[in-house]
């Protein structure tokens, strides 16, 4: 197991995602997959949304920038983050000025992986994270499998165009992203590679602050959000 720097700890903080314990704690992502119900139930209240499909695309945005940092930290670090499911927990934190479902994990969970256990862990990752995620909220909501995946989506694509534009990351960045671009990595998860097509034969610097989504994620709808830059209902 590794211990995290404090310019890790920064880094995840800056997508809402903390080391250590809630002081409100709301409910585990082993939890969440047991009773959507009453998880979504909460999830509305913290967001201010009625509407459960809002709700269930806001939580899976929170999930999926928690989704894409471990694309980040396998690339830039050669590690992810690799505790129980019930050790993922969701608790309320304010976050500027407003109450928001924010995710904590214990820092201690964190392992090495190797290079050629990529493709195996860019799947399980997937799979765990979104797949799972997908398939458990869309039986309490109406919000698509695709909502949900083009949620963590946009989150990778920032992170995808800042470390292709470094040297020194760039090679690690575009082995992941071969990766996701792979057909095989999405056997019994999607006919084909779900960000390839969002990618559209595309680098990602190229799709920044575009319509690049198909579908909406509802951040507008959230009461103190407003409308995301990838949205093809954009005005």
């Amino acid at each position: 197991m590794m211990n995290l720097t404090q310019e890790q700890k920064r880094q995840l903080n800056s997508y809402s995602i903390y080391i250590g314990e809630p002081a409100h704690p709301l409910f585990t992502l082993k939890a969440l997959k047991s009773d959507p119900e009453s998880a979504l139930r909460i999830v509305r209240a913290i967001s201010g949304t009625d509407n459960s499909a809002v709700a269930a695309s806001y939580f899976s945005r929170r999930i999926g920038m928690f989704t894409a940092m471990q694309l980040y930290t396998l690339i830039i670090y050669e590690e992810i983050w690799d505790g129980p499911e019930d050790a993922l927990q969701f608790g309320a934190a304010e976050e500027y000025g407003k109450l928001s479902v924010s995710l904590f994990l214990d820092g201690g969970d964190y392992v090495m992986v190797e290079q050629a256990e990529r493709p195996k862990i860019v799947r399980n990752l997937l799979r765990a994270y979104v797949e799972e995620v997908s398939d458990t909220l869309r039986t309490v909501s109406a919000a698509s499998s695709l909502t949900h995946w083009e949620n963590m989506f946009g989150f990778l694509l920032y992170h995808l165009h800042v470390l292709l534009s470094d040297p020194g990351t760039a090679p690690d960045a575009e082995a992941v992203m071969d990766i996701l671009k792979d057909g095989r990595t999405w056997e019994g998860l999607a006919k084909e590679s779900l960000f390839a097509k969002y990618l559209r034969g595309s680098r990602p610097s190229l799709l920044l602050n575009t319509t690049v989504r198909t579908t909406c994620c509802h951040s507008k709808d959230v009461p103190g959000l407003i409308q995301c830059g990838y949205c093809p209902l954009k005005q």
